[in-house]
């Protein structure tokens, strides 16, 4: 199967690339893309899933075929938990960086990207603006229900629930407070802010 992925802006090329993998038992997909970030994506992504990728410069764009379904071409390694226990991520807004228009597109491709290449924190917990996303965000809330069954700990803060007049509106993830951020400090071994 070959998927023409060129032109395409992260995480598209990989999304693209799990859909078709994940339609076959066995074979070869070969994702072709026009940029060595797409490349070292798609490379993580067949990693994170024990599947075994190789990568073939052809003029102006690279071949990348993932290998589904051979185990003889993959040693056994390990399985690999899914959340990071030493990581606690904090969102305190709804969008990334200061344009809302994009802004919104880079947070969905945030957690699109999280969720594609596995690389997920233990906990995440959502304050101020960052509510928004666990309530109101029709787009994002889907992504993070997946987070939450891959084993991620959502989190949102009451205070600013209640501050937006949100509590009956979480629709993914728990109730949280100040004290998960106090904690999140002391017991992590990384705390990232957005």
């Amino acid at each position: 199967m070959v998927i023409d992925a060129r032109g395409q802006a992260c995480p598209k090329p990989v999304m693209m690339a799990e859909e078709a993998v994940s339609k076959i038992g066995e074979g070869i997909v070969e994702v072709l893309v026009d940029n060595e970030a797409s490349v070292k994506n798609l490379s993580r992504f067949a990693k994170n899933n024990a599947l075994y990728a190789e990568t073939e410069k052809v003029d102006d764009y690279w071949k990348v075929k993932i290998v589904k379904g051979y185990p003889c071409e993959i040693a056994e390694e390990e399985e690999k938990p899914l959340v990071d226990k030493g990581v606690f991520l904090i969102i305190g807004t709804d969008v990334m960086g200061k344009d809302e228009d994009i802004g919104r597109v880079l947070m969905k491709g945030f957690f699109e990207t999280m969720k594609v290449t596995k690389e997920l924190p233990q906990s995440i917990f959502f304050l101020n603006k960052g509510v928004m996303l666990t309530t109101t965000d029709t787009e994002i809330i889907p992504v993070l229900k997946e987070l939450e069954y891959m084993g991620v700990e959502i989190y949102s803060c009451g205070t600013c629930l209640k501050h937006y007049g949100l509590e009956s509106e979480l629709k993914v993830g728990h109730r949280g407070t100040t004290n998960h951020i106090i904690e999140g400090l002391k017991e992590f071994k990384k705390v990232v802010w957005i």
